[in-house]
């Protein structure tokens, strides 16, 4: 097994730079690593795939840090007013990311640069060493999980990766531990501000537009999130819980079983219950402490029903306009995206123990309140 002196020795080594920047990853990664060690049993494969993608982090820190060092004026890198989506898993976030992506005059992260955001894109000349030359996206897994595209939108975790602050690594590994730290007692502050640290990073030498992030794991850490940034606006999905639960318990098994012969398909059913609630429940103190005015509502039926519509009336309250490019974008994806889209069998919800009736109490205040007969705003 390898410890977190011996992964960030190793990156030192690889990369020649020794700085890592703010020691706030230290303990995340040694919660991380502690949890790997005795938790997870992870196989062959998935020792491999862990542990480099530590390493690939911990690179990646100690680069971001030297584009610093070299060029402190990306601190002066404005990130203003972002759009954040969340809102729990399955609920056509991903579908929605990809449709804002259409709009030319916004920013998103590519999934190529998200785990690897060095060197910054403007001081590339020629071919992106970070775009596969296959051009397609990794699929961890059995199958693709949600619409994917390597120079399409991906998630914040890889980010907040960096900071080893991340619900990432306990969808690579069942490791308790470490996810309870992290919706008990992790502080993400130090995370976002590392995120923001590198959107500065990605955007400079490039025209300043607005970013259209995304993660569904924000609603865990809403409050954080709004100390880094404050004038950051909200874009919720939502669907009837009972139908999420089982989908994305089912997503954790199928990567954690490519990484481990000894799933535990009860302990993901259970974590993803606990987790999923708990952010529910944070985020509805987040909005009526105050913040309700910086967040859109999305019903995902409304998505399913008129998507396009769904985007004019969120870029309405954003008070931005829908050109004529952006729209023929979205509906050219949207076709596009329903001809690929594959159908999954369901899980079976016995293997994971989950049970609508337990489940649904959990989540009552929520679906009284963002699930009724009305869609979006």
């Amino acid at each position: 097994m390898t410890s977190p002196g011996e992964l960030m020795a190793a990156a030192v080594a690889r990369t020649g730079l020794d700085d890592f920047g703010d020691d706030s990853f230290r303990e995340g990664l040694g919660i991380l690593v502690r949890a790997l060690r005795d938790e997870a049993r992870l196989n062959a494969r998935g020792e491999a795939f862990v542990y480099d993608r530590i390493g690939l982090h911990l690179c990646q820190r100690l680069e971001v840090e030297d584009w610093y060092r070299r060029h402190p004026e990306i601190d002066d890198e404005p990130i203003d007013a972002p759009l954040f989506g969340l809102g729990l898993p399955r609920t056509g976030s991903t579908a929605l990311s990809f449709l804002l992506s259409r709009d030319p005059n916004i920013r998103y992260l590519h999934s190529w640069e998200s785990a690897r955001p060095c060197p910054p894109t403007s001081t590339i000349a020629g071919d992106d060493p970070r775009i596969p030359p296959e051009s397609r996206p990794l699929v961890v897994g059995t199958r693709h999980h949600v619409p994917n595209d390597i120079h399409g939108p991906t998630e914040c975790l890889d980010l907040m990766a960096l900071d080893f602050t991340s619900q990432n690594f306990q969808a690579f590994a069942q490791i308790p531990s470490y996810s309870d730290w992290l919706l008990e007692r992790a502080d993400f502050t130090s995370t976002y501000l590392y995120e923001r640290r590198v959107l500065k990073l990605l955007q400079w030498g490039e025209p300043t537009r607005p970013w259209r992030l995304k993660s569904p794991a924000h609603v865990i850490s809403l409050g954080f999130l709004d100390r880094v940034f404050p004038d950051a606006r909200f874009v919720m999905t939502h669907r009837d819980p009972t139908d999420v639960m089982l989908s994305v318990a089912d997503v954790y098994a199928d990567i954690v079983s490519g990484f481990s012969d000894h799933v535990d398909r009860r302990y993901l059913g259970e974590l993803n219950v606990k987790q999923w609630s708990t952010g529910m429940h944070r985020a509805m103190e987040f909005r009526t402490s105050g913040a309700e005015d910086r967040f859109y509502d999305i019903d995902f039926r409304a998505m399913q029903d008129d998507p396009i519509g769904e985007v004019r009336r969120l870029y309405a309250w954003l008070g931005e306009p829908v050109t004529e490019e952006f729209e023929d974008g979205m509906r050219a994806w949207w076709a596009e995206n329903a001809e690929k889209r594959e159908p999954h069998p369901k899980a079976d919800a016995a293997a994971f123990g989950l049970d609508i009736n337990t489940i649904r109490p959990l989540f009552a205040t929520y679906v009284d309140t963002y699930l009724g007969d009305s869609h979006g705003n």
